[in-house]
């Protein structure tokens, strides 16, 4: 099946031509037909899958006609974050290049005054945060009475975060005759009540089964002290052939001080988190994008909406607390047919989260081990019995003369203490290679766990 074979127009299919894109993904082909004839949708689909094109593409069409009015848009998209809302604006720019559309997107830490100026001239198509529209509704800055078509992207994403009151309050604000459409990868019961109460004889599309992981991307899990972590996770940017990588941790904190550490270790890492402004995000994703760094530390903030192609690896620095975060997080690899390789570090503390995690996505996690590793591992050499070091003669206490007389000799011939030689830290010999295939170190310790 093609793109031509969905009903969409000349225009359209020549953009998505010009953006690379020949095949539909089964999400795509399954729902961009039903949109096209205004049917509401529930998709459920696992992340990288190709969801934000499944409406995006169809909705170019619906709103190629119409009218514009001033505080008023004919179309609206919820988002839970600023970087989702933001993928699916470039979406709309990238794909609606031949039609005549107005965007606007509303998200926060911006300055409110150009998103206003954008709705007094008028708006087809509103892409937004919920905080952000609740906050610019409540100022009488736009109204809702006149949206045709509601888009509700990363359902459960919403939930996790605490927007459903909120998207509740905006959908009693919308006409009750509109097209409705629900996304997201999991569908846990409050978003399938949602599903019941805003949305009329939908259409459900399951392409595969909630909460699964891409068949594309390899994953492991590694028990290690939480000590032993940034060890680990140097070890393996060096060694396991990474491109790029985008590594996750629970805490602000710990992303602030892990790309600090890996940039004083001579990695090119960068920070993404909710505590930094809009504008210091988007220039740390571009510079992730634009290859000046090749690793990203980030909160949950990145673990949906960033379609970034060529990253090669995940890392789960911490067990993420909510399961579903570990099938959006090891989701930004393995995008579009591409393999990736997914880590995720597990200390005892994390012993019930990632039984969590197993329990949704039905699958066991494989313990990370020798057979594993992707260059070739030595062990490391046995320590020497006997100290090469010459023996230092023993100086007697100070104030006192050295006794040098053969009974003295005789009586103070101890059997001289063998001093071990020191073997090098851990951390120095994880870093003898910085090139990946080129190991030629010890196992690394971690690699001895055993599973947990």
């Amino acid at each position: 099946m093609s793109f031509a074979d969905l009903g969409l127009s000349p225009d359209l299919l020549k953009a998505v031509e010009e953006a690379g894109y020949t095949e539909p993904t089964p999400i795509q082909s399954q729902a961009i037909p039903p949109v096209l004839m205004m049917k509401d949708i529930v998709g459920i689909a696992q992340t990288g899958t190709g969801k934000t094109a499944s409406f995006v593409l169809p909705m170019i069409d619906i709103m190629a006609s119409g009218r514009r009015r001033a505080l008023m848009p004919r179309s609206l998209i919820l988002a839970p974050t600023r970087e989702l809302a933001a993928q699916v604006a470039e979406n709309f720019e990238k794909y609606g290049k031949n039609h005549d559309l107005k965007l606007a997107l509303l998200i926060g830490g911006v300055q409110m005054g150009d998103q206003i100026k954008a709705l007094n001239d008028g708006v087809d198509v509103l892409i937004a945060t919920p905080g952000r529209l609740m906050d610019l509704f409540e100022r009488g800055k736009i109204l809702l009475n006149g949206c045709e078509l509601l888009v509700i992207d990363e359902a459960d994403r919403m939930l996790d975060m605490g927007f459903i009151p909120d998207i509740e309050f905006i959908c009693s604000k919308l006409p009750e005759t509109r097209q409705t459409m629900l996304f997201s990868a999991t569908m846990p019961p409050p978003i399938e009540k949602l599903a019941k109460k805003f949305l009329n004889n939908p259409k459900r599309i399951e392409v595969s089964r909630a909460a699964t992981t891409n068949k594309d991307i390899t994953v492991f899990k590694i028990p290690v002290k939480s000590r032993q972590k940034r060890e680990t996770l140097r070890w393996l940017l060096r060694n396991d052939h990474v491109e790029t990588a985008i590594i996750f941790a629970n805490r602000k904190t710990t992303v602030r001080e892990l790309n600090k550490s890996l940039q004083q270790h001579g990695f090119a890492s960068s920070e993404i988190h909710g505590d930094m402004d809009q504008s210091s995000r988007i220039k740390e994703l571009d510079r992730f994008k634009a290859g000046e760094v090749n690793i990203l530390v980030a909160s949950d903030v990145a673990a949906r909406g960033l379609d970034i192609k060529g990253v090669s690896h995940i890392f789960n620095f911490d067990t993420p607390w909510h399961p579903d975060d570990y099938v959006h997080r090891i989701g930004r690899t393995g995008r579009a047919g591409a393999k990736g390789r997914a880590f995720t570090f597990v200390s005892e503390e994390d012993a019930e989260a990632i039984q969590n995690v197993e329990k949704l996505t039905e699958n066991e996690i494989p313990v990370f081990g020798k057979k594993d590793v992707r260059v070739d591992l030595v062990e490391a050499p046995k320590e020497p019995r006997q100290s090469q070091e010459p023996q230092r003669e023993e100086k007697p206490p100070r104030g006192r003369k050295k006794d040098t007389g053969p009974a003295q000799k005789k009586e103070t011939a101890p059997v001289q203490v063998e001093k071990p030689k020191r073997s090098a830290p851990k951390r120095n010999q994880s870093e003898m290679s910085s090139n990946p295939g080129d190991w030629n170190g010890p196992v690394p310790g971690f690699l001895e766990v055993s599973a947990i």
